[in-house]
């Protein structure tokens, strides 16, 4: 049976759209291909000359020639972002945030995804074992670059025991076919007290550095451990000393990485930095920070955009040189709380009128090891807010709400923090620009 797509909005203005092609329509084929996927979708309307076949609700079926530019889209989504079926996770890493996570939360948060075409599309890391040859032989005909994967260990008996998974081992076996293709890469290494630090940490980054060039950057962050781990694998946090000593690894191996190869190739997140209480390397040793969604090198990022933007705006005059009215508040995770902080006390020192107040909100919902702003809930930004002075609006980061939406992770809404609050709310990109405009209210 032929596989068809529904396709749920053709964007305005799109080739879609002067073809005819509406919503409700679906595509059958491009240049006589069955689409299978996401995978076969992208990678076919890359020619500049294509034919698509579409059905109409009535049955009819249009046969469309399209001349268009390299790469250019047609204008087209779909129901589902894959085009398919999303993949279920089928392994049990004692690791996994998900199996810590309370029960009586939205569904959504309990699945599990180990999806590689979710790597392509999103950024997500993927352990490979639910990949199967014929998806490894379609990303190296197609070419499809980057591929995101969780590494954990490059010792097979070991990584099968952390992902509880007997084919984990097996499953490296696809780097090497990656690898020969020509597909780049990232790897994360989530590590675990015990299980795949020290010797076993070594043994991987050194592993994994035969894949350079193609395999261009590994994170190596800590695991993340919630209060709800009853009846799961017996995990520790580390503490500062073994912060510094994974930190000294690893800067061990980054001065090996480049001066072989120009670049440090591995890099550890900034929770081991802010653990072991040491400063943050210089934007430099980030090599363009390829793993800022992993945490490697956002604070500094965020700091380094944040004196770009003071130095301009001293230098533009744009800085409020007299006291002003009202007041400002912020609130941040742990991990951000010191670098937030030490921003909003420069911006005090450069203008003395201005009113700010920072807080740190800590983690009671997850356990106080949870320490990145991107799992605050809005029950626990309440609590340790409600009473304090606030001023005349408060400033969130925008990863504490679901992407695109004003909830949190708890389902709180942003207009009922706020009611409970009594403050309207801001939410503040990513960027230290952006943070600064946002405080200055530019």
């Amino acid at each position: 049976m032929q596989k068809t797509h529904i396709i749920k909005k053709v964007l305005p203005g799109s080739i879609a759209g002067e073809l005819e092609i509406q919503a409700g329509d679906r595509l059958l084929s491009i240049n006589g291909t069955e689409i299978e996927d996401i995978f076969d979708y992208q990678f076919l309307v890359q020619d500049t000359y294509i034919e698509v076949l579409v059905e109409k609700p009535d049955g009819e079926q249009w046969l469309l020639e399209v001349d268009k530019e390299a790469d250019e889209d047609l204008g087209i989504e779909f129901e589902s972002g894959l085009m398919d079926e999303y993949r279920h996770c089928h392994n049990k890493c004692v690791f996994c945030f998900i199996d810590q996570m309370p029960p009586g939360m939205r569904e959504s948060l309990y699945f599990k995804d180990d999806d590689s075409r979710l790597s392509f599309l999103q950024g997500n890391y993927v352990t490979l074992t639910n990949m199967s040859d014929h998806d490894v032989e379609r990303i190296c005909r197609y070419h499809l670059s980057p591929i995101n994967i969780s590494f954990q260990a490059m010792n097979p008996e070991l990584r099968c025991r952390m992902l509880n998974n007997r084919f984990a081992g097996e499953a490296l076996k696809k780097v090497d076919v990656l690898n020969r293709a020509g597909i780049r890469m990232n790897g994360q290494i989530v590590l675990c007290k015990g299980l795949n630090d020290g010797e076993e940490l070594k043994y991987s980054i050194e592993r994994l550095m035969e894949y350079l060039p193609n395999l261009e950057s590994v994170s190596v962050v800590p695991v993340g451990l919630s209060k709800y781990r009853e009846g799961l694998y017996p995990l520790e946090p580390f503490d500062g000393e073994e912060a510094a000593q994974v930190i000294d690894l690893i800067e061990t191996y980054q001065r090996q990485c480049y001066q072989r190869y120009g670049v440090h190739f591995v890099h550890a997140s900034d929770e081991w930095y802010l653990l072991a209480g040491r400063e943050l390397p210089e934007a430099e040793r980030y090599d363009g920070y390829p793993q800022l969604e992993n945490g490697v090198g956002m604070l500094r990022l965020l700091t380094d955009e944040f004196q770009d933007a003071m130095r301009d705006y001293r230098d533009r005059g744009l800085l409020p040189d007299r006291e002003r009215r009202g007041a400002v508040s912020l609130a941040t995770g742990q991990l951000a709380y010191p670098y937030i902080r030490g921003m909003a006390e420069e911006i005090r020192r450069e203008c003395p009128g201005m009113d700010i107040s920072v807080y740190e909100v800590k983690n009671y919902f997850f356990g106080e090891n949870i320490t990145v702003s991107g799992l605050l809930t809005g029950q626990d930004i309440q609590a340790q807010l409600q009473g304090k002075k606030l001023g005349d609006r408060l400033l969130l980061p925008e990863n504490v709400l679901r992407s695109g939406e004003r909830v949190f992770l708890d389902d709180m809404t942003l207009e009922q923090l706020e009611r409970a609050l009594q403050v309207p709310i801001n939410i503040v990109k990513s960027s230290g620009c952006e943070f600064l405009k946002a405080i200055l209210d530019v």
